[in-house]
């Protein structure tokens, strides 16, 4: 059997949470079965360089190609249909694409979509014009029902796509994403130069993603506002630590930080090396993510992993991801995340609780059980 899979999302060299499933899932997924040949379907004008040891794998084959996506292959593909992804690949019996790019393949072969939240639907606003015209232009709705399975992240994305799409259920398999092995619960002393290389206060509250609307983190500010203010001064307080990269609109978020009466202790660290990310979230006191909108949301199950007390939104896929192992709230309630973020911060029995059930719920996702439950599903 011949397996097609589109790696055209890892050509920018970032790291957000599609770039995380698709490296994490491959790291698994190509090894699994040696009879199975892997194509790999990697084009962009300008790309990174891959640097993978799955890439290396006997029955793997990496084939590139220089046609600029936005501006030849994608038009192409979606007036077109042409060309068939399968047939520059030299034939494959079936297509994954772990992103719901254009990509038409011959009626021969089976095509496969992972789709991981449909947050551009039910928040257009939180998006730039240019994301709004590209998800247009991508026409996702289309890229659904005409797809022969799909792979939803969540059980929540995927009653999303048979809601706003019409998708039919028993086409969609939820499969969840998993947890890297590096993150877990680590001495103080192993996470020493990390704290030294950002400029970490000794005691702080940690939300890492990207900086944009979407994550509600002007929110975030004003809670930890509320927060501040509700803790008697002299008393022990945390700082609030923000790190993930600018995304859209985050001179926004960086103007609430920056106008806050509280400014000297939120300190925005920008992007974080990946190899770093572990150790940062073991010196956190407590993770806030006060999302509006996830499909899977990896950084709370990260935070949980490594033993860190866990506070998310009650919207979207967070109750189905992390269950009854963080403390949820509504994002659109300051005063109610600023209590929570108080309780743990002044409950050491809660923040115990917190910590112990975190780490057996993140037993539950696992990169290993979700890629040989993605395999089982692309040749069945």
């Amino acid at each position: 059997m011949i397996i097609g899979i589109d790696l055209r999302v890892l050509a920018k060299g970032t790291r957000s949470g599609i770039e995380e499933y698709t490296i994490n899932l491959l790291s698994r997924l190509l090894s699994l079965d040696k009879n199975i040949k892997f194509k790999l379907f990697y084009n962009a004008f300008n790309q990174v360089e891959l640097d993978y040891d799955w890439l290396k794998l006997p029955n793997v084959e990496l084939k590139k190609f220089y046609i600029p996506n936005r501006f030849i292959f994608d038009p192409l593909a979606k007036f077109f249909r042409w060309p068939k992804v399968d047939q520059l690949l030299g034939g494959c019996d079936v297509f994954f694409a772990p992103h719901f790019l254009l990509s038409p393949v011959s009626k021969d072969c089976k095509k496969v979509i992972t789709f991981h939240d449909l947050s551009f639907e039910y928040f257009p606003e939180f998006f730039s014009w240019r994301k709004r015209f590209w998800h247009s232009f991508l026409a996702p709705r289309q890229r659904a029902l005409e797809a022969d399975k799909i792979i939803a992240v969540s059980g929540s994305t995927k009653e999303d796509l048979a809601d706003i799409y019409g998708a039919a259920l028993e086409k969609i398999k939820t499969i969840h994403s998993g947890v890297g092995e590096e993150f877990r619960p680590m001495e103080q002393e192993a996470c020493f130069a990390v704290s030294k290389k950002y400029g970490l206060p000794a005691k702080f509250i940690l939300y890492f993603g990207t900086l944009e609307p979407r994550k509600n983190l002007v929110g975030l500010i004003k809670s930890y506002e509320i927060l501040r203010e509700k803790i008697p001064q002299g008393s022990p307080a945390p700082a609030l630590v923000l790190a993930g990269s600018a995304g859209w609109l985050a001179d926004e978020i960086f103007n609430a930080a920056r106008k806050s009466l509280f400014a000297p202790d939120i300190k925005l660290i920008g992007f974080v090396d990946p190899e770093d990310k572990p150790q940062l979230f073991n010196l956190a006191s407590v993770f806030v993510y006060p999302s509006f909108f996830e499909g899977f949301g990896f950084p709370p199950l990260e935070a949980m992993a490594c033993g860190v007390p866990t506070i998310t939104s009650h919207t979207s896929s967070f109750p189905e991801v992390v269950g009854d192992s963080a403390l949820m709230v509504d994002p659109y309630n300051f005063e109610e995340i600023a209590w929570a973020v108080k309780e743990v911060w002044q409950d050491d029995n809660l923040k115990k609780e917190l910590i112990m059930e975190g780490l057996e719920r993140v037993k539950d996702f696992s990169w290993d059980k979700c890629a040989q439950e993605t395999l089982d599903f692309l040749i069945k």
